[in-house]
Protein backbone atom coordinates (compact mmCIF):
# COMPACT_ATOMS: atom_id res chain seq x y z
CA UNK A 1 0.00 0.00 0.00
CA UNK A 2 2.75 2.44 0.95
CA UNK A 3 4.84 1.56 -2.12
CA UNK A 4 1.84 2.00 -4.41
CA UNK A 5 1.10 5.42 -2.89
CA UNK A 6 4.65 6.68 -3.45
CA UNK A 7 4.89 5.28 -6.99
CA UNK A 8 1.52 6.72 -8.04
CA UNK A 9 2.30 10.13 -6.56
CA UNK A 10 5.70 10.30 -8.30
CA UNK A 11 4.15 9.13 -11.57
CA UNK A 12 1.51 11.86 -11.47
CA UNK A 13 4.23 14.44 -10.82
CA UNK A 14 6.36 13.08 -13.67
CA UNK A 15 3.37 13.45 -16.00
CA UNK A 16 3.02 17.12 -14.93
CA UNK A 17 -0.51 16.58 -13.63
CA UNK A 18 -1.68 19.69 -11.79
CA UNK A 19 -1.39 19.75 -8.01
CA UNK A 20 -5.12 19.54 -7.22
CA UNK A 21 -5.68 16.73 -9.73
CA UNK A 22 -2.69 14.78 -8.40
CA UNK A 23 -3.98 14.94 -4.84
CA UNK A 24 -7.54 14.06 -5.89
CA UNK A 25 -6.54 11.16 -8.15
CA UNK A 26 -4.28 9.75 -5.45
CA UNK A 27 -7.13 9.84 -2.94
CA UNK A 28 -9.59 8.21 -5.36
CA UNK A 29 -7.13 5.45 -6.33
CA UNK A 30 -6.33 4.58 -2.72
CA UNK A 31 -10.03 4.60 -1.80
CA UNK A 32 -10.93 2.32 -4.71
CA UNK A 33 -8.13 -0.20 -4.14
CA UNK A 34 -7.78 -0.39 -0.37
CA UNK A 35 -11.16 0.43 1.18
CA UNK A 36 -14.19 -1.90 1.30
CA UNK A 37 -16.39 1.18 1.68
CA UNK A 38 -17.27 3.66 -1.12
CA UNK A 39 -15.17 6.51 0.28
CA UNK A 40 -15.57 8.52 -2.92
CA UNK A 41 -19.22 9.03 -1.98
CA UNK A 42 -18.04 11.21 0.89
CA UNK A 43 -16.32 13.73 -1.40
CA UNK A 44 -19.34 16.05 -1.56
CA UNK A 45 -19.88 16.14 2.17
CA UNK A 46 -16.15 16.58 2.84
CA UNK A 47 -15.90 19.42 0.32
CA UNK A 48 -18.94 21.14 1.82
CA UNK A 49 -17.80 20.70 5.40
CA UNK A 50 -14.22 21.73 4.66
CA UNK A 51 -15.19 24.78 2.64
CA UNK A 52 -17.38 25.92 5.54
CA UNK A 53 -14.26 26.14 7.73
CA UNK A 54 -14.19 29.77 8.90
CA UNK A 55 -10.39 29.93 8.77
CA UNK A 56 -10.44 29.43 4.98
CA UNK A 57 -12.06 32.86 4.61
CA UNK A 58 -8.68 34.37 5.48
CA UNK A 59 -7.08 33.06 2.27
CA UNK A 60 -8.94 35.17 -0.32
CA UNK A 61 -8.85 38.16 2.01
CA UNK A 62 -5.06 38.04 2.43
CA UNK A 63 -4.64 37.59 -1.33
CA UNK A 64 -6.94 40.55 -2.04
CA UNK A 65 -5.07 42.71 0.47
CA UNK A 66 -1.77 42.11 -1.34
CA UNK A 67 -3.33 42.64 -4.78
CA UNK A 68 -4.79 45.99 -3.74
CA UNK A 69 -1.39 47.18 -2.55
CA UNK A 70 0.16 46.20 -5.89
CA UNK A 71 -2.56 47.63 -8.12
CA UNK A 72 -2.74 50.90 -6.18
CA UNK A 73 1.01 51.52 -6.54
CA UNK A 74 1.68 51.31 -2.79
CA UNK A 75 4.12 48.42 -3.30
CA UNK A 76 6.13 50.38 -5.88
CA UNK A 77 6.51 53.41 -3.61
CA UNK A 78 7.42 51.09 -0.74
CA UNK A 79 10.29 49.59 -2.78
CA UNK A 80 11.66 53.05 -3.53
CA UNK A 81 11.58 53.95 0.16
CA UNK A 82 13.32 50.75 1.25
CA UNK A 83 16.07 51.25 -1.36
CA UNK A 84 16.84 54.67 0.13
CA UNK A 85 17.14 53.31 3.67
CA UNK A 86 19.51 50.44 2.77
CA UNK A 87 21.57 52.29 0.15
CA UNK A 88 24.55 52.55 2.55
CA UNK A 89 24.97 48.76 2.74
CA UNK A 90 27.31 46.99 0.30
CA UNK A 91 25.06 45.50 -2.34
CA UNK A 92 22.58 48.40 -2.19
CA UNK A 93 19.53 47.45 -4.22
CA UNK A 94 20.00 43.72 -3.59
CA UNK A 95 19.43 44.44 0.10
CA UNK A 96 16.41 46.51 -0.93
CA UNK A 97 15.07 43.41 -2.68
CA UNK A 98 15.22 41.48 0.60
CA UNK A 99 13.82 44.31 2.72
CA UNK A 100 10.98 45.12 0.31
CA UNK A 101 10.16 41.42 -0.02
CA UNK A 102 9.95 41.09 3.76
CA UNK A 103 7.64 44.10 4.00
CA UNK A 104 5.43 43.04 1.12
CA UNK A 105 5.30 39.47 2.47
CA UNK A 106 3.87 40.89 5.68
CA UNK A 107 0.85 42.12 3.72
CA UNK A 108 0.41 39.52 0.97
CA UNK A 109 1.05 36.06 2.45
CA UNK A 110 2.10 34.75 -0.96
CA UNK A 111 5.58 33.88 -2.17
CA UNK A 112 4.78 34.01 -5.89
CA UNK A 113 3.03 37.38 -5.53
CA UNK A 114 6.02 38.74 -3.62
CA UNK A 115 8.56 37.51 -6.18
CA UNK A 116 6.49 38.82 -9.10
CA UNK A 117 5.94 42.23 -7.52
CA UNK A 118 9.55 42.82 -6.50
CA UNK A 119 10.78 41.54 -9.90
CA UNK A 120 8.63 44.09 -11.70
CA UNK A 121 9.94 46.90 -9.50
CA UNK A 122 13.60 45.90 -9.22
CA UNK A 123 14.66 44.57 -12.62
CA UNK A 124 14.62 47.97 -14.39
CA UNK A 125 16.96 49.27 -11.67
CA UNK A 126 19.31 46.31 -12.10
CA UNK A 127 19.73 47.09 -15.80
CA UNK A 128 20.54 50.74 -15.07
CA UNK A 129 22.90 50.29 -12.10
CA UNK A 130 25.32 47.59 -13.31
CA UNK A 131 24.55 44.84 -10.81
CA UNK A 132 25.65 41.27 -11.43
CA UNK A 133 22.63 39.63 -13.02
CA UNK A 134 22.85 36.22 -11.26
CA UNK A 135 23.21 37.55 -7.70
CA UNK A 136 20.62 40.29 -8.22
CA UNK A 137 18.12 37.83 -9.67
CA UNK A 138 18.86 35.38 -6.86
CA UNK A 139 18.15 38.05 -4.25
CA UNK A 140 14.68 38.63 -5.76
CA UNK A 141 13.87 34.92 -5.90
CA UNK A 142 15.13 34.36 -2.34
CA UNK A 143 13.33 37.42 -0.99
CA UNK A 144 10.13 36.11 -2.55
CA UNK A 145 10.33 32.93 -0.49
CA UNK A 146 9.78 35.02 2.65
CA UNK A 147 6.15 35.32 1.52
CA UNK A 148 5.28 31.90 2.96
CA UNK A 149 7.26 32.36 6.20
CA UNK A 150 6.47 35.89 7.36
CA UNK A 151 2.96 36.20 8.84
CA UNK A 152 0.28 36.35 7.53
CA UNK A 153 1.32 33.31 5.46
CA UNK A 154 -1.31 31.50 3.40
CA UNK A 155 0.71 28.26 3.45
CA UNK A 156 0.75 28.34 7.24
CA UNK A 157 -3.04 28.56 7.30
CA UNK A 158 -3.19 25.46 5.08
CA UNK A 159 -0.71 23.61 7.34
CA UNK A 160 -2.67 24.62 10.45
CA UNK A 161 -5.86 23.17 8.95
CA UNK A 162 -4.13 19.91 8.00
CA UNK A 163 -2.19 19.46 11.24
CA UNK A 164 -4.95 20.86 13.48
CA UNK A 165 -2.69 23.42 15.17
CA UNK A 166 -3.18 27.04 16.15
CA UNK A 167 -2.62 29.65 13.43
CA UNK A 168 -1.67 32.43 15.90
CA UNK A 169 0.90 30.15 17.56
CA UNK A 170 2.26 29.15 14.17
CA UNK A 171 2.59 32.82 13.20
CA UNK A 172 4.41 33.56 16.44
CA UNK A 173 6.73 30.59 15.93
CA UNK A 174 7.65 31.83 12.44
CA UNK A 175 8.36 35.43 13.45
CA UNK A 176 11.87 35.08 14.90
CA UNK A 177 13.08 32.60 12.21
CA UNK A 178 11.73 34.99 9.55
CA UNK A 179 13.67 37.92 10.99
CA UNK A 180 16.82 35.83 11.38
CA UNK A 181 16.54 34.45 7.85
CA UNK A 182 16.02 37.94 6.39
CA UNK A 183 19.13 39.07 8.25
CA UNK A 184 21.08 36.07 6.93
CA UNK A 185 20.07 36.94 3.36
CA UNK A 186 21.27 40.53 3.86
CA UNK A 187 24.50 39.35 5.50
CA UNK A 188 25.16 37.03 2.57
CA UNK A 189 24.74 39.89 0.09
CA UNK A 190 27.01 42.18 2.14
CA UNK A 191 29.77 39.56 2.43
CA UNK A 192 29.69 38.70 -1.27
CA UNK A 193 29.67 42.42 -2.19
CA UNK A 194 32.70 43.07 0.00
CA UNK A 195 34.58 40.09 -1.42
CA UNK A 196 33.56 40.82 -5.02
CA UNK A 197 32.91 44.60 -5.33
CA UNK A 198 32.31 44.26 -9.08
CA UNK A 199 29.09 42.38 -8.29
CA UNK A 200 27.70 45.09 -6.02
CA UNK A 201 26.66 47.64 -8.65
CA UNK A 202 26.92 51.39 -8.37
CA UNK A 203 26.59 52.95 -4.91
CA UNK A 204 23.76 55.50 -4.91
CA UNK A 205 24.20 58.58 -2.76
CA UNK A 206 21.12 59.24 -0.63
CA UNK A 207 20.78 62.03 1.93
CA UNK A 208 18.99 61.77 5.25
CA UNK A 209 16.45 64.25 3.90
CA UNK A 210 15.66 61.79 1.08
CA UNK A 211 15.23 58.98 3.59
CA UNK A 212 12.95 60.98 5.86
CA UNK A 213 10.88 62.17 2.88
CA UNK A 214 10.35 58.52 1.87
CA UNK A 215 8.86 57.51 5.23
CA UNK A 216 5.24 58.22 4.18
CA UNK A 217 5.64 55.48 1.55
CA UNK A 218 7.14 53.03 4.05
CA UNK A 219 4.76 53.42 6.95
CA UNK A 220 1.41 52.35 5.35
CA UNK A 221 2.48 48.73 4.66
CA UNK A 222 3.96 48.54 8.15
CA UNK A 223 0.76 49.97 9.58
CA UNK A 224 -1.37 47.35 7.81
CA UNK A 225 0.91 44.57 9.10
CA UNK A 226 0.68 45.89 12.68
CA UNK A 227 -3.11 46.11 12.36
CA UNK A 228 -3.52 42.59 10.95
CA UNK A 229 -1.19 40.88 13.42
CA UNK A 230 -1.89 43.16 16.38
CA UNK A 231 -5.63 42.46 16.53
CA UNK A 232 -4.94 38.71 16.57
CA UNK A 233 -2.57 38.81 19.54
CA UNK A 234 -4.55 41.53 21.26
CA UNK A 235 -7.45 39.09 21.42
CA UNK A 236 -9.62 41.46 19.39
CA UNK A 237 -10.09 39.36 16.24
CA UNK A 238 -9.46 35.93 14.76
CA UNK A 239 -7.13 35.37 11.81
CA UNK A 240 -10.05 35.62 9.36
CA UNK A 241 -11.44 38.75 10.98
CA UNK A 242 -8.01 40.38 11.00
CA UNK A 243 -7.67 39.63 7.28
CA UNK A 244 -10.96 41.47 6.69
CA UNK A 245 -9.63 44.46 8.64
CA UNK A 246 -6.49 44.36 6.49
CA UNK A 247 -8.58 44.46 3.30
CA UNK A 248 -10.53 47.46 4.59
CA UNK A 249 -7.24 49.22 5.40
CA UNK A 250 -5.88 48.41 1.92
CA UNK A 251 -9.08 49.79 0.32
CA UNK A 252 -8.82 52.99 2.35
CA UNK A 253 -5.13 53.35 1.50
CA UNK A 254 -5.84 52.88 -2.22
CA UNK A 255 -8.65 55.45 -1.98
CA UNK A 256 -6.37 57.92 -0.16
CA UNK A 257 -3.71 57.49 -2.86
CA UNK A 258 -6.33 58.18 -5.55
CA UNK A 259 -5.93 54.71 -7.07
CA UNK A 260 -9.33 53.26 -6.22
CA UNK A 261 -10.92 53.08 -9.66
CA UNK A 262 -12.72 50.52 -11.83
CA UNK A 263 -9.52 49.30 -13.51
CA UNK A 264 -7.69 48.78 -10.21
CA UNK A 265 -10.64 46.97 -8.67
CA UNK A 266 -11.10 44.68 -11.65
CA UNK A 267 -7.43 43.67 -11.78
CA UNK A 268 -7.30 43.07 -8.03
CA UNK A 269 -10.47 40.98 -7.93
CA UNK A 270 -9.62 38.92 -11.03
CA UNK A 271 -6.16 38.05 -9.71
CA UNK A 272 -7.60 37.24 -6.28
CA UNK A 273 -10.20 34.90 -7.77
CA UNK A 274 -7.62 33.00 -9.84
CA UNK A 275 -5.21 32.56 -6.94
CA UNK A 276 -7.91 31.68 -4.41
CA UNK A 277 -9.54 29.16 -6.74
CA UNK A 278 -6.24 27.31 -7.13
CA UNK A 279 -5.48 27.28 -3.40
CA UNK A 280 -8.97 26.25 -2.27
CA UNK A 281 -9.21 23.44 -4.84
CA UNK A 282 -5.88 22.01 -3.69
CA UNK A 283 -6.93 22.35 -0.05
CA UNK A 284 -10.28 20.57 -0.55
CA UNK A 285 -8.56 17.72 -2.41
CA UNK A 286 -6.08 17.51 0.46
CA UNK A 287 -8.91 17.12 2.98
CA UNK A 288 -10.29 14.22 0.93
CA UNK A 289 -6.83 12.61 0.74
CA UNK A 290 -6.43 12.97 4.52
CA UNK A 291 -9.82 11.28 5.01
CA UNK A 292 -8.82 8.37 2.75
CA UNK A 293 -5.40 7.95 4.38
CA UNK A 294 -7.00 7.75 7.82
CA UNK A 295 -9.76 5.40 6.66
CA UNK A 296 -7.46 2.84 5.06
CA UNK A 297 -4.92 3.01 7.89
CA UNK A 298 -2.01 4.23 5.78
CA UNK A 299 -1.04 6.96 8.22
CA UNK A 300 -0.79 4.46 11.07
CA UNK A 301 1.11 2.00 8.86
CA UNK A 302 3.63 4.68 7.88
CA UNK A 303 4.19 5.72 11.49
CA UNK A 304 4.71 2.06 12.49
CA UNK A 305 7.11 1.58 9.57
CA UNK A 306 9.25 4.58 10.53
CA UNK A 307 9.25 3.64 14.21
CA UNK A 308 10.24 0.10 13.20
CA UNK A 309 13.40 1.45 11.53
CA UNK A 310 14.60 2.27 15.05
CA UNK A 311 16.17 5.55 13.98
CA UNK A 312 16.76 8.16 16.65
CA UNK A 313 14.38 11.14 16.60
CA UNK A 314 17.20 13.30 15.26
CA UNK A 315 18.05 10.73 12.60
CA UNK A 316 14.39 10.60 11.54
CA UNK A 317 14.23 14.39 11.27
CA UNK A 318 17.42 14.53 9.20
CA UNK A 319 15.97 11.89 6.87
CA UNK A 320 12.78 13.97 6.51
CA UNK A 321 14.82 17.08 5.70
CA UNK A 322 16.70 15.24 2.94
CA UNK A 323 13.39 13.84 1.65
CA UNK A 324 11.78 17.28 1.47
CA UNK A 325 14.80 18.91 -0.17
CA UNK A 326 14.76 16.27 -2.92
CA UNK A 327 10.97 16.46 -3.26
CA UNK A 328 11.12 20.24 -3.53
CA UNK A 329 13.23 19.93 -6.67
CA UNK A 330 10.30 18.35 -8.51
CA UNK A 331 7.10 19.43 -6.76
CA UNK A 332 5.10 22.62 -6.26
CA UNK A 333 5.41 23.78 -2.66
CA UNK A 334 1.70 23.91 -1.83
CA UNK A 335 1.19 20.48 -3.38
CA UNK A 336 4.19 19.18 -1.44
CA UNK A 337 2.69 20.58 1.75
CA UNK A 338 -0.80 19.14 1.35
CA UNK A 339 0.26 15.70 0.12
CA UNK A 340 3.01 15.01 2.64
CA UNK A 341 1.95 16.81 5.84
CA UNK A 342 -0.82 14.28 6.62
CA UNK A 343 1.85 11.56 6.50
CA UNK A 344 4.80 13.28 8.17
CA UNK A 345 3.06 15.18 10.99
CA UNK A 346 1.98 11.96 12.81
CA UNK A 347 5.55 10.64 12.47
CA UNK A 348 7.03 13.83 13.90
CA UNK A 349 4.55 13.88 16.81
CA UNK A 350 5.21 10.19 17.51
CA UNK A 351 8.94 11.01 17.73
CA UNK A 352 8.21 13.64 20.38
CA UNK A 353 8.66 16.79 18.29
CA UNK A 354 6.38 19.81 18.59
CA UNK A 355 4.00 20.11 15.58
CA UNK A 356 4.22 23.93 15.72
CA UNK A 357 8.01 23.71 15.44
CA UNK A 358 7.72 21.20 12.61
CA UNK A 359 5.32 23.54 10.82
CA UNK A 360 8.03 26.22 10.69
CA UNK A 361 10.59 23.63 9.56
CA UNK A 362 8.26 22.43 6.81
CA UNK A 363 7.59 25.98 5.58
CA UNK A 364 11.36 26.58 5.41
CA UNK A 365 11.75 23.40 3.38
CA UNK A 366 8.98 24.61 1.08
CA UNK A 367 10.93 27.87 0.72
CA UNK A 368 13.96 25.92 -0.42
CA UNK A 369 11.78 24.06 -2.91
CA UNK A 370 10.91 27.41 -4.49
CA UNK A 371 14.60 27.99 -5.23
CA UNK A 372 15.86 24.55 -6.23
CA UNK A 373 15.98 23.59 -9.92
CA UNK A 374 14.54 22.25 -12.10
CA UNK A 375 11.05 23.28 -10.93
CA UNK A 376 11.60 26.07 -8.38
CA UNK A 377 8.58 28.30 -9.00
CA UNK A 378 10.27 31.54 -7.91
CA UNK A 379 13.06 30.93 -10.42
CA UNK A 380 10.51 30.78 -13.23
CA UNK A 381 8.62 33.84 -11.96
CA UNK A 382 11.77 35.98 -11.93
CA UNK A 383 12.94 34.76 -15.34
CA UNK A 384 9.52 35.23 -16.94
CA UNK A 385 9.32 38.84 -15.78
CA UNK A 386 12.95 39.40 -16.76
CA UNK A 387 12.12 38.26 -20.30
CA UNK A 388 15.74 38.01 -21.47
CA UNK A 389 19.04 36.27 -20.75
CA UNK A 390 19.65 32.72 -19.62
CA UNK A 391 17.56 30.87 -17.06
CA UNK A 392 20.76 29.42 -15.60
CA UNK A 393 21.63 32.91 -14.31
CA UNK A 394 18.67 32.84 -11.94
CA UNK A 395 19.61 29.33 -10.76
CA UNK A 396 23.22 30.32 -10.05
CA UNK A 397 22.10 33.43 -8.20
CA UNK A 398 19.67 31.52 -5.97
CA UNK A 399 22.09 28.76 -4.89
CA UNK A 400 23.91 30.83 -2.20
CA UNK A 401 20.56 31.68 -0.65
CA UNK A 402 19.71 27.97 -0.51
CA UNK A 403 22.77 27.58 1.72
CA UNK A 404 21.41 30.30 4.01
CA UNK A 405 18.08 28.44 4.18
CA UNK A 406 19.90 25.22 5.01
CA UNK A 407 21.80 27.00 7.79
CA UNK A 408 18.47 28.29 9.18
CA UNK A 409 17.10 24.75 9.17
CA UNK A 410 20.11 23.52 11.13
CA UNK A 411 19.69 26.34 13.65
CA UNK A 412 16.07 25.33 14.23
CA UNK A 413 16.94 21.65 14.34
CA UNK A 414 19.51 22.04 17.09
CA UNK A 415 17.93 25.07 18.81
CA UNK A 416 14.14 24.62 18.51
CA UNK A 417 13.53 27.39 21.06
CA UNK A 418 14.35 29.91 18.34
CA UNK A 419 10.86 29.10 17.04
CA UNK A 420 9.14 27.99 20.26
CA UNK A 421 10.18 30.78 22.64
CA UNK A 422 7.83 33.46 21.33
CA UNK A 423 4.66 31.27 21.33
CA UNK A 424 5.43 30.33 24.94
CA UNK A 425 5.24 34.02 25.91
CA UNK A 426 1.66 34.54 24.67
CA UNK A 427 -1.62 32.99 25.76
CA UNK A 428 -3.20 32.44 22.35
CA UNK A 429 -5.27 29.57 20.98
Amino acid sequence: MLSFTVILLLSLLALSVTAAASVGVLGLALAELYSPLPLANAMGELAWGSSAEFLLVAIPLYVLMGELLVCSGVAGRMYGAVSKWVSWLPGGLMNANIGASALFSATSGSSVATAATISTLALPEQRKSGYSAPLFLGSIAAGGTLGILIPPSINMIVFALIANVSVPKLYLAATVPALVLSGMFVLLIVVVSLMRPELAGERVAVTWRDRIDSLPHLLPPLGIFVLVIGVIYGGIATASESAALGVIAAFLLAWYKGALNTSTMRRAFESTMRTTGMIILITLCAFFLNFVLSSIGLTTALVDFVVGLELSPMGTMLALIVFYILLGCFMDTLAMLVTTAPLTVPIVVAMGFDPIWFGVMLILLCEMGQLTPPFGINLFVVQSIRGEGKFIDVIYGALPFCLALLAMLMILLFAPQVALWLPSQFSVS
